[in-house]
């Protein structure tokens, strides 16, 4: 796809990855319309790069919200032609811990955010797509869809139960959909992020960030950056022929227990 002139959606796009694909995205040529629960966030992004982006306060776990700031989003920029999932959320708890059972309000927050969130825009977003000319002519496309999923979709670590059904939901998803949109010419594409250094990982004392990478990662030996999450998904825009698949991208880690 030729991004030039496009209309991407981003969720989670106030921080980390969502925050450096934004800037990718417009710096390719696409405006943006930018879906975050943060109004300071946003505001700091718009303030960032003025006019290319629309933003919206949007709560992917919630239809009507997502209904209505994708059609907010059509309304100003006329079409929607990218969608990027990457809101998120990992509360981690232990399925037993201290004789109490895993809070079934923490599995329901992790799934309704990660794996329902991303769907609800999937299926919006694809009902838009769906009105586009295809880019590119008779074999073009109409739209692409990226999402984020992780490596502890196979890798989960101790606590991770939510978090790690929540985004191998998210690989499941992507073949399927993938099946289902190619009659309308669109493509589905998730990426498993390895260790990066977002907010999720902000708060963690230096000696254990340099444990982790000491101890998972396999080369380079450092956490991944949001700009190459950002770089993965503007290479998935522009090349058409990745379609239904998940990419890792995580510096050969593999994660221990804990």
């Amino acid at each position: 796809m030729n991004l030039q002139d496009k209309i991407a959606i981003v969720t989670g796009a106030g921080s980390g990855l969502g925050r450096s694909t934004t800037r990718a995205l417009a710096e390719a040529g696409c405006r943006i319309a930018a879906f975050d629960l943060s109004a300071e966030r946003l505001d700091a992004l718009r303030d960032e790069l003025g006019d290319v982006v629309f933003t919206a306060e949007v709560d992917v776990a919630d239809e009507i919200s997502v209904k209505t700031g994708i059609e907010r989003a059509r309304s100003a920029f006329g079409a929607i032609h990218i969608a990027v999932n990457c809101a998120g959320v990992a509360d981690a708890a232990k399925t037993v811990s201290r004789g109490e059972p895993f809070p079934l309000a923490i599995w329901n927050k992790v799934l309704s955010i990660n794996l329902t969130g991303t769907f609800n825009i999937i299926r919006f977003a694809a009902q838009a797509m769906i009105a586009n000319i295809p880019d590119g002519g008779d074999l073009g496309e109409r739209g692409v869809i990226i999402n984020t999923a992780s490596g502890a979709a196979t890798q989960g670590q101790i606590g991770q139960a939510a978090y790690s059904a929540s985004k191998a939901g998210v690989m499941g998803l992507t073949l399927p959909v993938a099946r289902d949109l190619a009659q309308h010419r669109i493509r589905v594409v998730s990426i498993n992020p390895g260790l990066f250094d977002t907010n999720m990982v902000a708060g963690m004392p230096d000696v254990v960030s340099q444990s982790i990478i000491d101890r998972m990662i396999l080369f380079p030996d450092r956490m991944g950056r949001p700009e190459e999450f950002a770089s993965l998904v503007r290479h998935i825009a522009e090349n058409s022929y990745i379609n239904a698949t998940t990419i890792d991208l995580d510096a050969g880690a593999r994660m221990h227990p804990k």
